[in-house]
Formats: structure tokens, sequence, C-alpha cells
């Protein structure tokens, strides 16, 4: 949702200017989400405890943002966007050092040519992975907390979409996907590369995306993750099941190989209450640290702009693995992992705001 300032060119270059050119728009938006969460084992300096705490961006990150657009004629736009997380409950930048740590890009659009961004961006895995996922990438409970790369964003990108009626394709370039890139003689550091396909036709979806990156020095720039991620969905009356497969093959980050596999149904209950269910499973090769996660959600409407949720999360761990229901492996004293060898159980009521 978005509140138009209603801006013309001919407005905004007479404070800078007094000239008029084409017409223009300017567009402020964001998401405040934030709640109330409950995990169990959470790590502390003396084993699993049982944590309560205020948690911004659940469903949503909590951002503002400002998206604009010029009309150059014969079809074609200019076009930006800056975007900014925020971290409800204290007020804070999401993105520490970094204004803009969610989006800062400008490009060109045409309905007959598509979409050229320069900047920080998403990636194809990020824009594919929103659609397949029961969850939609949530941040709390959600295929990101097995893998948080599928919601990776890329500085110094280049992306480019097109779509064909049904089909839908993109393809990234990034010159140094963290800022360590961008190196005299060595383009290869912090390289990331990707593409997809999204085919929609009437109530069926399936999507493809592939994305690669090289390390992050120059002594593991020769070093790459590797994923790929194939699922699809399909409506039925009130129903819409997911499905979908994560392969990731890893030496930039240590060596990981494993397979992530999602399903999910959502249901929507009434119009203005909709119940999700969700499970994934992640089978790390060559071990049998292999979690599984389910969740259930359910999201009540107060209107177009204001909803409520509820979320429960469960962990079964396996074979040593460390997933916590926000993520793998953190260290001891943070809440987003799950203490070693423990399983975890965890809520979040919320409420979210869109402007």
């Amino acid at each position: 949702m978005g509140i138009k300032s209603g801006l013309t060119s001919a407005a905004v270059l007479a404070i800078s200017s007094g000239t008029s050119f084409a017409q223009s728009s300017v567009t402020l938006y964001g998401v405040t989400d934030v709640g109330i969460e409950y995990l169990s084992n959470a790590p502390s300096a003396n084993g699993g405890k049982n944590l309560v705490r205020m948690s911004s961006g659940n469903l949503s990150t909590s951002r503002w943002g400002i998206l604009g657009a010029e009309d150059l004629g014969g079809g074609l736009k200019a076009i930006f966007q800056l975007e900014s997380g925020i971290a409800v409950d204290s007020g804070s930048n999401n993105g520490g050092s970094r204004l803009f740590d969610r989006a800062a890009l400008v490009g060109l659009s045409s309905q007959k040519y598509g979409t050229l961004r320069l900047g920080r961006q998403t990636t194809p895995m990020y824009d594919l992975s929103a659609l397949l996922d029961p969850m939609a990438i949530s941040v709390r409970y959600s295929l990101y907390s097995s893998d948080p790369i599928v919601t990776g964003r890329a500085d110094n990108a280049v992306k480019y979409n097109i779509s064909f009626g049904g089909l839908t394709a993109a393809a990234l370039y990034s010159f140094g996907r963290t800022g360590a890139g961008e190196v005299p003689g060595d383009f290869r550091i912090d390289r990331n590369i990707g593409g997809s396909l999204y085919y929609q036709t009437g109530a069926l979806s399936a999507g493809l995306v592939y994305d690669e990156f090289q390390g992050s020095t120059i002594a593991t720039q020769d070093k790459k993750d590797r994923r790929l991620l194939l699922g699809g969905t399909y409506e039925f009356g009130s129903m819409k099941a997911f499905a979908g497969y994560r392969w990731l093959n890893g030496s930039a980050n240590g060596n990981v190989r494993s397979n992530l596999y999602f399903t999910g149904l959502r249901y929507a209950a009434t119009g203005a209450l909709s119940l999700t269910g969700a499970a994934y499973y992640t089978d790390t090769r060559q071990s049998n640290a292999d979690p599984l996660m389910l969740v259930a959600s359910a999201d009540y409407a107060f209107s177009k702009r204001t909803d409520a949720y509820l979320t429960l999360g469960y962990v079964r761990n396996k074979g040593g693995s460390q997933l916590g229901l926000n993520g793998f492996n953190a260290t001891s004293g943070s809440p987003t992992s799950v203490w070693p060898g423990s399983n975890q159980t965890g809520a979040v009521l919320g409420i979210r705001h869109k402007f």
C-alpha cells in the first residue's frame, strides 16, 4: 500500500529551477510490524532457557521507502527506489551504517522491453522464493529460517526482468554482492549471478531459479555457493497448495551440501481470515543432521492495511543439527537459534500496518 504524493515534475522542478518536463510521481510507503514472541530452549550462558521478547518484523520486515517514476514517453519510464529497514521495538535502523539497507536503485522500465535496474536490490532467488514459500519468506518461521540466502540482496547489481504473457524471466549480475568486490584484476571476488523463470496460467504456477556467488576475499574467490530452487503452487477453491525444493552445493562459506524440501497449504477461511500450514525438511548430505520445522499461522485483516496474526512453530533437531525457528547455529546468548541438541517451540503474536 502506498500514499502517492501526486507530485508532477512541474511542481518538483518549480521548487528547484522553475522548469517543467514530463509527468512524474513519488510514492512514500512502508510497513510497521511488531509482536510478542515466545521461544523455548533459547541459547543462554548456562543452557537453553525460555525467552519472551518483543520482536520487530515478523510476517514482514518493518521498513519505509520511496518509489519514483518519470514518464519519458513512448512507453518508457525512469524509476528509482530507496528502502530502509526499521526495528520498531527500538526505533533503530536495521541496516547499521547503511541508511538504505534494503534497496537503493535506479533504472528504466518499459512494458514492451522489460525493466532494467542498477544498484542494491533483491536477487531473482528472493523474488521467486517469496512466491513459492507458503509463508512468503516471512521473517519469523519460514523458508528464510532454514536458508537466509533465499532472501538475498546484492550490492553493485544489474538486474533485468521481462514478461511474455504468463512467463516472466529475470537475470542478475553483481560486481560485488556484499561490497567486497570490484577489485582490480580480480573480478571474481564477491561476484553474484542469478536467473529465474516463472510461469503462471490460471490456477497453476511454477518457477525455477539459480543463484551463485563467489568468496568475498582474494583467498576464497575461487570458492562458490550454488543454489537451485524450483517449486509450484496450485489454487483450488479457497485453498492454495505449495511445494518446492532447494539444492545447495557451497564452499564459499564452508563446505555445505544439502537438500531442502518444503510444502504447505494456505486457506482463505473468510474474507478477512487466512490460515497457513507449512513444513520444511533439511537433508544435510553425508550427515544425519536433518532438522524438520513445522509452522502454523493465522492472519486476520481488519482492513486492507491493518492485520493481526498468530504464528506457531516447532523444530525437531536430529543428528546434532542446530536449527532454531529463527535460524541455524547461533552463538550462546543469541535468541535467533536454539540451544545445541534441543528442539524448539515458538509463538509470535503481533500486528502489522502497511502504509
